[in-house]
């Protein structure tokens, strides 16, 4: 018997698959250490995370005349319900926004730099943030020019976050738009800068209509210079975007890819059973970019709690938690940790082993990756923890003495 657990999760719940058990220690992180908590963050769009502010002011500098709202915190009420609304074309329109005040060389500096301050402030250490060139190119840019332009930006950004007492390291992931025929262009671009800040490649787009098969000239082009690239995949479309993805193209990671879940049976008695594709993807130790605020909004999951991430972090799957959208989720990714600490009552531990995975599947040399993991990581929630045992230690010593 199959049960569907993107609409059963209260059965994997009671049977202990949403949380891992693999601290006997109570270790449940307050805000404040979720804040400081070093993280990675494998799954952020550049044109998805600007200050409501900042769309204002560049829409008065630029002549965008076209935005719902010109007060900051109403537009960014507005980008949030029309990301929730369950219209597409809403959600659609919110990009359109963005990108409409993204078409100069200044803005594209000014965003990218502020992503990665925004980012560093919320304990973010490691970031790779994509976007698509080819949608920045109506204020005349050529494509080397928006890059370069991106590139600036978050180098300036990374210095801010050092001045202000962070450390962030950004790498840009360029984009091609699979409804486009761009993609090998794109992928010939991000190959000539990826000794300058871009780490990889990506497809992004409507899943429908619109399969990775499409763009194999540029998968097979990234193999042959063997640079690394991610492609979205299994969020609105299902297992055969997954497989395209993986068996015909060739991806590193998947973006997205929560719908492999269709591909995972939870019994009546509790017993898992996994297909597949499946069993090849948890076998392989494929990357999942999860986004599962982004999900709750596109309809992939219908709650925190009923997240398929619970049923993948129980069986092991390389899962990593990923914001998307910042600005049409409203969201960070303290506030992601934040709400699956809530759901499923994750600790420090089950934190840094999302955070862990997420370095592990960074595009960057091995050395690095591995140098972020021993000497920023794991030091920082080692902190962390010892913070809660001395807390803890406190506590009873106090309680110890009221008794007396």
């Amino acid at each position: 018997m199959r049960i569907d657990t993107l609409h059963r999760p209260e059965l994997y719940a009671r049977r202990g698959y949403g949380a891992e058990m693999t601290s006997q220690h109570q270790n449940t992180p307050s805000w404040d250490q979720i804040r400081r908590a070093p993280k990675v963050l494998l799954h952020d769009h550049l044109d998805g995370g600007l200050r409501p502010g900042t769309v204002v002011e560049l829409a008065r500098e630029t002549g965008y005349r076209h935005l719902p709202e010109t007060d900051p915190d109403k537009l960014g009420i507005w980008f949030r319900e029309a990301a929730d609304s369950g219209s597409l074309e809403r959600y659609l329109e919110t990009f359109s926004h963005t990108v409409g005040v993204m078409q100069t060389r200044e803005a594209l500096v000014r965003v990218a730099a502020e992503c990665a301050e925004d980012l560093a402030e919320d304990g973010v250490v490691y970031a790779e943030v994509r976007y698509a060139p080819e949608q920045h190119l109506e204020g005349g840019l050529g494509l080397e020019e928006v890059v370069e332009a991106v590139n600036e930006g978050f180098r300036e950004g990374e210095r801010r976050a050092k001045v202000n007492g962070h450390r962030i390291r950004v790498g840009a992931l360029l984009t091609a738009m699979r409804h486009a025929a761009r993609a090998l262009e794109i992928a010939e671009l991000a190959n000539r800068y990826r000794d300058q800040g871009v780490v990889g490649f990506d497809i992004a787009g409507a899943e429908a209509g619109y399969p990775p098969t499409r763009h194999l000239d540029a998968f097979e082009y990234l193999k042959r210079e063997n640079n690394h690239f991610t492609i979205h995949a299994g969020e609105a479309f299902g297992l055969p975007s997954i497989w395209q993805a993986l068996q015909w193209c060739g991806a590193d990671r998947l973006g997205h890819g929560v719908r492999i879940i269709d591909d995972i049976q939870v019994l009546e008695d509790g017993s898992v059973k996994l297909g597949r594709l499946a069993s090849y993807v948890r076998d392989k130790r494929i990357p999942l970019e999860l986004c599962p605020s982004s999900n709750l909004q596109t309809g992939a999951a219908d709650s925190y709690a009923g997240h398929p991430i619970g049923l993948l972090r129980r069986l092991h799957f390389r899962a990593t938690v990923n914001t998307d959208n910042r600005l049409m989720s409203g969201t960070s990714m303290s506030r992601e940790f934040d709400h699956l600490v809530e759901a499923f009552g994750y600790t420090l531990d089950d934190l840094q082993w999302f955070s862990v995975n997420a370095m592990k599947s960074a595009f960057i040399p091995f050395d690095e990756r591995l140098a972020m993991i021993n000497d920023v990581i794991k030091p920082g929630f080692a902190e962390l923890k010892s913070e809660w045992l001395f807390q803890q230690t406190a506590s009873t010593s106090g309680s110890a003495v009221s008794e007396d």
